[in-house]
């Protein structure tokens, strides 16, 4: 029973800490506020259920970060599934509801990228993320997968290749 309250001790500390840029990497990534401050509820909860993810092979920030990164790749997929879903139950609607012109250049293509990475494999998209958003080194995206530089390397060339087969070069 002491370890519960220790947990959420912990927890609260966390929450202080880290809160903010779980929040701002979720929304970078989602796109949404709502599904942002979703996300960082889950993001704490899990750890809340489970503290042991967090084995201390990197700092806590690392963990949060990519656990965040995971999780918002993993709703942008389920969006992506449901509005397929959505698609094939309902009858097309009359006009179209996407973004228009006045939005500025970086929010279009953080739009597109969010489209890709939904359909993409999740290590690429991991990868692709950390490396043309968050425009990390390949040291730094090895650190934060677990992996080598070379692997990364690899992922990053994978999912160029993926992007252009899909939208073309």
């Amino acid at each position: 029973m002491s370890a519960a309250p220790k947990v959420r001790d912990d927890l609260d500390v966390l929450y202080r800490r880290h809160g903010a840029s779980i929040l701002r990497r979720a929304r970078q990534l989602l796109g949404d506020d709502h599904d942002a401050e979703e996300a960082v509820h889950d993001v704490f909860l899990a750890y809340f259920r489970s503290p042991e993810q967090f084995e201390g092979r990197s700092a806590v920030t690392t963990w949060f970060y990519s656990a965040t990164t995971h999780l918002c790749l993993n709703r942008l997929r389920d969006r992506r599934r449901r509005a397929a879903l959505d698609a094939e139950t309902q009858a097309p609607a009359g006009g179209d509801a996407g973004a228009g012109g006045s939005e500025p250049a970086r929010a279009e293509r953080l739009a597109i990228l969010r489209q890709l990475v939904a359909r993409m494999p999740a290590e690429l998209a991991a990868a692709a993320v950390y490396h043309y958003v968050d425009e990390m080194t390949h040291d730094e995206i090895a650190e934060v997968l677990g992996c080598s530089r070379r692997h990364v390397g690899n992922l990053i060339l994978r999912a160029r290749s993926w992007v252009a087969e899909e939208v073309g070069p």
